[in-house]
């Protein structure tokens, strides 16, 4: 982070946009770690506190003034750093148009028996969209058929591979309606539930916001997320088939041992250290009611970078 040495942030006769800095520089770091610049009316949303539209402005001003931030085009970094605005509008762009795709993806993801909600995550849910972007999926299940949903999703997904189109199903986080509530409560997850875009559901995914409102915490505008997540869907045949099939004690069988199936599966690729193809770390965290990536091997990074991020900016603030 840059900024002017021996200065003073502000007045401290003027605690409140003092505060208001601080809650500024807070969303920009947390953007920084993808050397991703945010616009105003993003700034806003992403705040941890509430506040008049006046003082914002009267913030950033000041943080413009020091040099504590930058502006290139609409959008604002820690970084003086102009190309970072060009960057990120060609990933707009391309998320743009990716988006269409994935919401088609996701309709048809629908189909699959025990699917009960589907929304949109990872970088494109926030709009990003590089030349190597997947496209990821977050899906809730119905209760205590997690493991046969996910196995015949992913038995799908083999047939991908074969026509390049398996960064397309992403299909990487899934939790079932005995377990809407999300374990794990920080910043990283709650900003991975602000952004998440529902697409089909038969009202879980409403659900799902609900359960999880301790996310206003670090997002006060989290509170409006149940509220904005309407989403429709039709059943379908085979799903309706395959649900008769199993909803009985067979199928209770059959979930647990896929479950322990692939735990024993990923537990071996974990004690392996395979990596994907972006050099990351394979692991996936299992249970009966969840199936979602290790936290020790991307969120905790992000959680540790993201806390120096802001112990070097309180740092320099008190210069």
């Amino acid at each position: 982070m840059k900024g002017t040495a021996g200065k003073s942030l502000v007045p401290a006769k003027d605690p409140v946009i003092y505060n208001m800095q601080n809650s500024i520089v807070r969303v920009l770091a947390y953007f920084d770690m993808f050397a991703y610049p945010v616009s105003e009316e993003e700034i806003r949303f992403f705040l941890d506190t509430e506040a008049e539209p006046d003082t914002v402005l009267e913030a950033i001003r000041l943080l413009l003034q020091e040099r504590y931030i930058f502006r290139y085009d609409k959008f604002y970094s820690l970084r003086d750093d102009s190309s970072l605005a060009g960057k990120r509008i060609k990933d707009n762009q391309r998320a743009a148009a990716m988006m269409v795709t994935a919401r088609k993806v996701a309709a048809f993801l629908y189909r699959f028996p025990y699917v009960r909600g589907i929304g949109i995550s990872g970088s494109l849910s926030k709009n990003v969209a590089n030349e190597k972007a997947d496209i990821d999926f977050f899906i809730i299940t119905g209760a205590n058929r997690l493991w046969i949903a996910r196995t015949l999703m992913h038995l799908f997904k083999k047939l991908t591979f074969l026509v390049g189109r398996q960064h397309w199903y992403c299909m990487n986080y899934y939790v079932d309606e005995e377990a809407l509530r999300i374990e794990e409560q920080n910043v990283f997850t709650a900003m991975e539930l602000i952004t998440l875009i529902p697409v089909s559901g038969n009202g879980t995914m409403q659900k799902f916001f609900t359960a999880n409102e301790w996310a206003t915490v670090y997002y006060p505008s989290y509170a409006g997320k149940a509220a904005g997540s309407k989403t429709s869907a039709r059943r379908f045949w085979f799903k309706r088939l395959v649900e008769w099939l199993f909803n009985n004690k067979t199928g209770d069988r059959l979930d647990d041992y896929l479950m322990k199936l692939t735990s024993k599966r990923w537990q071996q690729k974990e004690d392996e250290k395979r990596t994907n193809i972006n050099g990351r770390r394979m692991g996936l965290r299992t249970g009966k009611h969840y199936s979602k990536p290790n936290p020790a091997f991307m969120q905790h990074s992000l959680l540790s970078l993201y806390k120096n991020k802001l112990a070097a900016w309180e740092k320099l603030r008190d210069k």
